[in-house]
């Protein structure tokens, strides 16, 4: 995007956003931690600018806005807890986080919450109306069915970084020679094998999702939103295979700095960092310990899913001998509290993560690698250690790595030696902050910040009644088209036709010659 048009941009949301008030349906239903800071960072800002905001999500949100309508799920929230997110089983591959367990998990969720009484009582109410929607997409695109309900344009949120299954829902095609699959460790620029898997990955995940997931999240489709169509006099329901596609943005998680630089269509909009809020107050006595470590602070989280507290008895007693041997002050995210922790070592059950990332004495962060740690190390500009676990966190590690700021450690029976090594690396090695340094300028050097270019672009699809203009001429295209193949058969045709009248010249003529001589 030109620095004129992005100037533009600036002008225009500094002038007019807040002029006029929409309403905004905001569906954050995923009942994670990293998952409700998103949906929460789209409520605040476009609350902040003046809308109008119905948020359907598993948690509370404290407000007194009275422009906030929240309808909570609260019955999804212990959908992901359990066995497919206890860390022992997945580091002894007890359970395996691919996509078939994302998927099923997804769509469970989806059911879940849009059979909840709350939910259906919206639904269900004709006079209810919006001027447009902001889903999440998590592995299913059945909220689209919003669109059909409310008669209004949908914009999806993508948590992830860019990738071919969300350039797909725009109608792109992502080349998978230099696109990285986000579920695999594997970064461009890729080698022979790696592309050749790259190629497969990306077939098989088709195939997989046309023959499989495809009906289901069909048939749920058409299960929720059907009947409400019905009572309203509406016999048809859109195509899914239509409405699927129809959505006139993507705001993604990402940002060049962080993840893949791609060719985007114009209605893919990078926002990372958007959920980033003025940085609050430590509290007194967490403040003290920050302000106290002489040799700095390293802080370790594994986010919200996972838990610490799940370790093996034997790879938590390293990790406490490891940190006791460290000059520095460790802070960790630990679930239940510990009576043998070394004087250093202090437990939070909570933690205020962006609040101790901002402070001038934290040197390290240990983390699973997911996408908004990975953007909050960057934003405060700190070197990190990855732990990644599943799905994105191995590839938004691995980038790191590449970009020079942070180090891999793989989740192991040697943890702690491993580890111990990393935290002497990056301690001992000024590269990785002068890298996390560099990339922090890059990531912040923008001319809108991200919460402002969020509401701009949501306030855009309303002004725009859908923004239509951006839709690409590949949606109009069956996948045939697309790939040239039926150019490609044509041009077989051709040639076999041609070789079969050669090949039938040749052996009229040789019959002739033969009777002739």
């Amino acid at each position: 995007m030109c620095l004129q048009k992005m100037f533009g941009i600036w002008v225009f949301v500094a002038i007019f956003s807040s002029i006029e008030g929409y309403k905004v349906l905001v569906v954050f239903p995923i009942p994670a931690g990293s998952h409700r800071n998103l949906g929460d960072g789209y409520v605040r800002n476009l609350l902040k600018a003046g809308h109008e905001v119905t948020y359907i999500t598993p948690f509370p949100y404290e407000s007194s806005d009275p422009n906030l309508r929240l309808i909570t799920t609260g019955d999804t929230v212990n959908a992901i807890s359990g066995s497919s997110l206890n860390i022992t089983a997945l580091m002894l591959h007890e359970v395996e986080m691919d996509q078939d367990r994302h998927f099923q998990l997804a769509i469970n969720i989806t059911k879940n919450t849009l059979k909840n009484k709350s939910v259906q009582k919206l639904l269900n109410d004709p006079s209810e109306s919006f001027d447009v929607i902001v889903a999440e997409w998590m592995f299913n695109d059945v909220y689209c069915g919003f669109s059909a309900l409310f008669r209004c344009p949908y914009i999806w949120s993508f948590p992830y970084e860019t990738n071919s299954i969300s350039l797909g829902l725009l109608g792109e095609f992502s080349n998978p020679a230099y696109t990285a699959n986000i579920e695999t460790s594997d970064v461009p620029p890729f080698d022979f094998w790696q592309r050749v898997y790259s190629l497969w990955f990306r077939i098989t995940s088709r195939v997989q999702h046309l023959f499989f997931y495809e009906n289901i999240e069909k048939n749920l489709y058409e299960e929720i939103f059907s009947p409400i169509l019905k009572k309203r006099g509406i016999t048809t329901l859109p195509e899914y295979d239509i409405l699927r596609y129809n959505a006139s943005l993507i705001l993604g998680n990402t940002d060049p700095s962080i993840g893949q630089a791609l060719a985007l269509p114009e209605n893919y909009i990078p926002i990372a960092g958007y959920h980033i809020d003025e940085v609050k107050p430590l509290p007194q006595d967490l403040k003290d310990i920050l302000d106290d470590a002489k040799h700095g602070v390293i802080y370790f989280s594994l986010g919200s899913n996972l838990k610490s507290k799940d370790f093996p008895e034997k790879i938590l007693q390293d990790l406490l001998k490891l940190f006791g041997e460290l000059q520095q002050t460790v802070i960790w995210k630990f679930e239940q509290s510990l009576t043998n922790k070394p004087a250093n070592v202090h437990i939070l059950k909570w933690a205020p993560q962006q609040s101790i990332l901002a402070h001038p004495n934290c040197v390290l962060f240990i983390t699973h690698g997911g996408m908004l740690s990975v953007t909050e190390a960057v934003h405060f500009s700190v070197p990190f250690i990855g732990l990644p676990v599943f799905y994105d966190q191995n590839f938004n590690v691995a980038k790191s790595v590449q970009r020079g700021f942070a180090l891999k450690v793989s989740l192991s029976l040697n943890l702690a030696e491993d580890l111990k090594d990393a935290v002497q690396e990056i301690l001992n090695n000024n590269t990785y902050r002068e890298a996390m340094k560099q990339t922090s300028i890059t990531y912040h050097n923008r001319m809108i910040p991200p919460g402002d270019e969020l509401v701009y672009w949501v306030e855009y699809v309303v002004r725009t009644n859908g923004a239509p203009h951006y839709r690409s001429a590949a949606l109009l295209l069956p996948w045939y088209q697309k790939m040239y193949l039926d150019f490609i058969a044509t041009v077989i045709v051709c040639v076999c036709l041609f070789i079969y009248m050669i090949k039938t010249l040749c052996i009229k003529c040789k019959v002739q010659k033969i009777k002739s001589s």
